[in-house]
């Protein structure tokens, strides 16, 4: 199976478990909220955390029940994140994945509640998962990885200096800032929860965070060259949001022909890492050369 196909495969796997990921309610407030929280959850998406965190694992000898409930987890955090981005005190965005955003159909509201409801759905995954698990100590430590990578230290720590630096000269600093944790904390951390999952000593998992981070900078860069030079009907929400917000962006910052001097540079960085990991990582390095050349 080649690199297109086992992407396809994997988003389909997750599609049908992300489905039933809520239990069924008859309460008619659960009801609500549930569709909210099902409406941005399932309405697409490529599916790059969890199907990264699934490949690394069996590239490292792990099954997929070992790691399936924290792919799941990942991507409900991811689509919870995404549901506030686009809220008006944030990124003020009409549209996710050519669909209305969620406040578009639900309300602010709803909209903040849907997103809450899956950060903590995905707590609730994770900790069943460490109750069950034979070790679970490395499940508590994977958890304790991603609770870190999506929290304050991480992904919102990321938010909070990308609307602080709205409409403010900021330093490139802060910039890096912004793309290492809005980014590359939640990209880096199917790297390493893999890598601890499958008992890779400290050394690997260091690298292995290092790998995501570099992952994550080249999305996050090519993210903003596409609100930029994208189609808008493949990239699913409208063209030039940053500018309109008034986003600190590497383009914005060191101009586009920088922009992709900078992803060539990381993606040079990034195969040095894979070929010094244990196992076959295949994967790997076609989905960081997928990163470079993606349009959505």
């Amino acid at each position: 199976m080649n690199f297109k196909e086992q992407m396809i495969a994997k988003k389909d796997l997750m599609e049908k478990e992300l489905e039933n990921c809520f239990t069924a309610s008859n309460n008619s407030f659960e009801v609500h909220i549930q569709d909210a929280m099902r409406y941005s959850l399932l309405s697409g998406g490529k599916r790059i955390r969890p199907i990264l965190l699934i490949e690394v694992a069996y590239a490292f000898g792990l099954k997929l029940n070992d790691v399936l409930d924290f792919a799941c987890a990942l991507e409900m955090i991811h689509t919870y994140s995404l549901i506030h981005d686009d809220l008006p005190a944030m990124d003020d965005d009409d549209y996710r994945r050519n669909k209305p955003s969620n406040h578009k159909i639900y309300g602010e509201g709803i909209a903040i509640l849907a997103g809450d409801g899956l950060l903590t759905s995905a707590f609730n995954v994770m900790i069943k998962k460490c109750l069950q698990a034979n070790e679970p100590h490395k499940y508590l430590k994977a958890m304790a990885i991603i609770g870190k990578a999506s929290g304050h230290e991480g992904m919102i720590g990321g938010q909070v200096a990308d609307l602080k630096c709205e409409n403010k000269a900021c330093k490139e600093r802060e910039l890096d800032y912004i793309h290492s944790h809005k980014t590359g904390k939640l990209l880096a951390a199917p790297l390493e929860v893999a890598g601890v999952l499958s008992g890779q000593d400290e050394k690997i998992v260091k690298s292995l965070s290092e790998l995501g981070q570099i992952m994550g900078l080249i999305f996050q860069i090519t993210d903003d060259l596409l609100d930029i030079e994208g189609d808008p009907d493949t990239f699913g929400k409208p063209i030039g949001s940053d500018e309109k917000n008034h986003k600190l962006t590497y383009p914005g910052f060191h101009g586009i022909e920088k922009s992709k001097e900078k992803i060539s540079h990381l993606t040079e960085e990034g195969m040095k890492i894979i070929n010094t990991l244990p196992g076959d990582h295949w994967f790997l390095t076609a989905f960081l050369k997928y990163l470079c050349k993606r349009n959505k």
